[in-house]
């Protein structure tokens, strides 16, 4: 990832301290979104070294799904939504994954990844790597294979790295 990118995402990604609660820092995309050419530039570096090997881009609720379907149709792909339990009219797989207090449950539908699909997972930002790990679940219990796991922005401090380890994981920048 170029450093140029790197800058240019920095310069349209504004933190929003104590959103949506005290201690947290939001990183706020919409003014990345706002910007035609910064936001092309950020899906054709997310799709980059994908072409002909993906056959889904998988996104992750919310903001995941704007990046994740142009990604998809860059790479010419079809788009598969995760999104909180409950959401999805159809049925669905489940998977659960821990919290810092509590859980949560993400969820796809049966009939979205066949096996031996090709996936991408695109997401935002990586934080704590809970929702990611329940994506990967997710594609591999459907009987995908997951090429790659691409994010806006990791925040490394997070160490949500260490739950994706066994898949490649690319992030165009990190804090």
């Amino acid at each position: 990832m170029s450093s140029d990118l790197s800058t240019l995402i920095s310069a349209r990604v504004r933190d929003v301290p104590d959103y949506p609660k005290p201690g947290v820092l939001f990183k706020d995309i919409t003014p990345l979104l706002a910007d035609p050419v910064a936001f092309a530039e950020v899906v054709t570096a997310l799709a980059e070294g994908h072409a002909g090997e993906v056959d889904h881009v998988v996104g992750l609720e919310a903001r995941g799904f704007i990046l994740a379907a142009p990604v998809a149709l860059a790479l010419g792909a079809g788009f598969v939504p995760v999104r909180k339990a409950g959401k999805l009219p159809s049925r669905t797989l489940r998977e659960t994954y821990d919290l810092e207090y509590g859980s949560a449950t993400v969820e796809m539908h049966t009939d979205a990844i066949s096996p031996g699909d090709r996936v991408l997972i695109v997401d935002d930002v990586l934080a704590t790597g809970g929702t990611g790990r329940a994506a990967v679940e997710l594609v591999r219990r459907a009987g995908g294979t997951v090429v790659g796991f691409s994010v806006l922005m990791e925040l490394g401090f997070l160490k949500g790295r260490e739950k994706l380890s066994d898949v490649e994981l690319r992030a165009l920048t990190s804090v």
